[in-house]
């Protein structure tokens, strides 16, 4: 029997990175693998980019080189891979690329071989211009191939791999939580898996391991994380998908100020891999009801000033009709005022006014501070009183542009909050660069809606009230709801939520009395959490965590307009994966198996 001959083989365990080669390996004969970025032929010399997820080198054909090899190198083409062996050698002084980092270097071809060709890319990889963004989903493995994918994809890496180092330095356990489990909807729709062994019945996808990292509280693990996907069927923004990735903790025996410090250190560790910079510790905090009079929301930006200001005490006897209605009806008056550059035309306040409507704003009233006089919008409406009340308040001095505004509390605060971010933008008063890290605490821990009579819970009915509230809870009426808080806290970046949390209800006497005032009954409050409420029974210790939003903390420190651009395989703002055309229908055989009919 003949022995059969063995393909040949490239040399992958010899291999060396495009990347990671500089002058220290000068002499040294070097085997890579990888495509091809670009060919330079200039006639009797071919110089061809390399590339591999560390970078590029540049290799070099010369015209000493043999013809076969000279032939090979001028039939490569735009990402074929290939392996290229030869020595690394130093540029000459004046072919140095000091913008490149393996620019000081070269590696002088003695063999070529393609492994695999291409078809033509239906976008050019090497361009620093981005193709349209349903091209770049569709072949999302080209999109992967440039150069600020691959750094978003690998800084992403680090940042999972800080995390954990971090974690595991600071006592915590990595403990994995069951991906199918039972609906219990957490303010956003679940994503439903029907069961084919048990009929009729469906698995949910978790929006979070919020009741599992409870009971493992329950169970003595006292520190707990686990980077983990969570899926809500909702509408996609920019920064929301249907599946997506967070960072998931859970501590027995603490209070808020232990869970915000630890915080504070593992993202401090982070930014630092990942941006190189050092950010002061601790955060600075606010409550709740400071972000909403001074900037109109909860998540609010401190890169810039442009703070809102309350005037109802300057206009309450005000004769502008405008402003004396929403007073009387109970709502208020609030204004930011923004440097006067003389780009506040007209039509640009028109324009910023039918942009609140949006918010249920009914107008907009401006007034112009020209540094000495007020001139313009409702100038004449104002008394003397009312124009000192303003300078004082906004502390005028040089030439300001005031927008008022007379609504209720809810539509000034949106409408303000927008045009304040909106006017930073487009004045250019955002320092791009800084990281505005945030503590936001004291939530009120109910709603009221007016509509249906009822309470709601502002984060989840496991949040537990601050101890002096409990015995308002006996009490609770639509005028002192917004009294009762919660131990609840979320950390913000540059105007982004990127994580939120609170202490949890550790005693089924509390969440029994908190399940009553969402009018969630003992029948249905047993039907959907019914093993949390026998697991607290048995001994629960306080305990609290935070989940922190990991596409969105990598969107914002890489300075990316969408977690799509930091997510290897994120689906479109209409759930859909343009690569591998998900959702897709399944055959009839599939729906009978799981004795499922679909409706058109």
């Amino acid at each position: 029997m003949t022995e059969q001959k063995k393909p040949d083989v490239p040399p992958f365990a010899e291999r060396s990175y495009c990347g990671e080669l500089g002058e220290s390996n000068a002499g040294k004969s070097v085997h890579l693998f990888g495509w091809v970025h670009t060919v330079r032929d200039l006639g009797g010399i071919i110089f061809i980019h390399l590339r591999d997820v560390t970078g590029t080198v540049q290799v070099v054909v010369d015209a000493a080189s043999p013809q076969a090899l000279k032939e090979a190198a001028s039939s490569l083409k735009s990402e074929f891979v290939v392996h290229a062996l030869g020595p690394v050698r130093k540029r000459a002084p004046e072919a140095v690329n000091p913008s490149h980092p393996t620019g000081t270097i070269e590696v002088l071809a003695e063999s070529i071989e393609v492994l695999n060709d291409s078809l033509v890319p239906p976008f050019p990889i090497d361009s620093p211009e981005q193709p349209g963004e349903e091209t770049r989903l569709k072949y999302r493995y080209l999109d992967l191939r440039r150069d600020d994918m691959q750094e978003a994809i690998l800084k992403r890496h680090t940042c999972v791999q800080t995390m954990r180092r971090y974690l595991n330095n600071h006592r915590f356990f990595e403990i994995e939580t069951p991906t199918l489990n039972k609906s219990t909807p957490e303010g956003a729709r679940d994503f439903l898996v029907p069961s084919r062994i048990n009929r009729g019945r469906f698995y949910a996808l978790p929006q979070s391991p919020q009741l599992f990292k409870q009971i493992l509280m329950i169970s003595g693990f006292d520190r707990y994380y686990q980077i983990v996907k969570c899926f809500r069927d909702e509408d996609l923004r920019h920064d929301r998908q249907p599946e997506f990735t967070q960072v998931d903790l859970e501590f027995s025996f603490v209070t808020p100020d232990i869970i915000m410090r630890e915080v504070e250190g593992l993202l401090a560790d982070v930014v630092r891999d990942i941006r190189g910079i050092d950010v002061p510790c601790p955060f600075p905090r606010l409550t709740y009801d400071q972000c909403m009079e001074r900037f109109g929301t909860d998540a609010p930006d401190t890169r810039f000033n442009l703070e809102l200001r309350r005037l109802d005490d300057i206009f309450a006897n005000t004769g502008f009709n405008l402003f004396k209605s929403a007073l009387a009806v109970g709502g208020t008056v609030k204004g930011i005022a923004v440097p006067d550059n003389g780009t506040f035309s007209r039509k640009t306040v028109d324009q910023l006014a039918d942009e609140i409507r949006r918010f249920g704003a009914k107008g907009l009233a401006t007034v112009r501070f020209t540094g000495d006089a007020f001139d313009g919008g409702i100038t004449k409406f104002l008394g003397d009183g009312e124009k000192a009340g303003l300078v004082h308040r906004f502390g005028l001095s040089g030439p300001m542009m005031l927008f008022l505004m007379a609504d209720a509390a809810a539509v000034v605060n949106d409408s303000l909050s927008y045009l304040r971010l909106k006017i930073a933008r487009q004045q250019g008063l955002i320092d791009e660069d800084a990281l505005n890290f945030l503590w936001v605490t004291d939530f009120p821990l109910f709603e009221y809606d007016p509509e249906t009579g009822s309470y709601g819970a502002v984060h989840h009915p496991f949040t537990a009230p601050t101890p002096g509230c409990l015995e308002t809870l006996d009490h609770l009426t639509p005028e002192n709801v917004a009294t009762v808080k919660a131990q609840a806290y979320d950390v913000v970046l540059n105007g982004s939520e990127i994580g939120g949390g609170s202490i949890r209800i550790h005693t089924t006497g509390i969440q029994s009395r908190i399940f009553s005032i969402l009018g969630i009954s003992d029948e249905e409050a047993n039907e959907k959490f019914s093993f949390l409420l026998e697991a607290l029974r048995f001994g629960a210790p306080p305990h609290g965590g935070i989940a922190l939003g990991l596409d969105r903390v990598m969107m914002l420190l890489l300075k990316r307009h969408s977690i799509r651009d930091v997510i290897a395989f994120p689906k479109t703002q209409k759930g859909q994966c343009l690569m591998s055309d998900a959702p897709s229908h399944v055959s009839d055989h599939q729906l009978a198996e799981l004795s499922i009919k679909t409706v058109k």
